[in-house]
């Protein structure tokens, strides 16, 4: 396994952010170990997923959790507001740090992860493959 680790300033978009830094690295099959940050703006798919919400205050990253593949992310996040009120839903674009944002990835070198669009659910599903070189 593989770790990296990098930090985002303010006024980053986190999910595009994650995306270029997967792309640089060449990621093929990772998944967020932890975030510590602080976002200044949110936008997020509920769980209906026909609801995006756009939030403009300050929050407290409480948890990210997902996966990332060379072309792509699915993350979801858990966030606080100034009174310990939590929101969570699937990250979409939009999601602006506020001051500072930390963030572990870690990758399976033996695994590799695409993304394929699914009749059933009407999205991109994650499809984990053995990597070549795995033994």
């Amino acid at each position: 396994m593989k770790i990296y680790a990098f930090r985002l300033t303010e006024g980053s978009d986190l999910k595009q952010e994650i995306i270029r830094f997967g792309k640089e690295n060449n990621i093929r099959a990772g998944f967020i170990i932890t975030c510590v940050a602080g976002l200044k703006r949110a936008t997020l798919r509920m769980a209906d997923d026909r609801i995006i919400k756009d939030f403009e205050e300050k929050f407290e990253v409480v948890s990210l959790v997902g996966t990332i593949s060379k072309k792509d992310v699915h993350l979801h996040i858990c966030l606080s507001d100034k009174d310990g009120k939590c929101i969570g839903g699937h990250v979409k674009d939009r999601c602006i740090v506020a001051t500072t944002a930390e963030i572990i990835i870690g990758e399976s070198e033996d695994h590799v992860f695409l993304r394929e669009f699914d009749e059933k659910t009407g999205f991109d599903e994650l499809i984990v493959k053995k990597s070549v070189s795995a033994p």
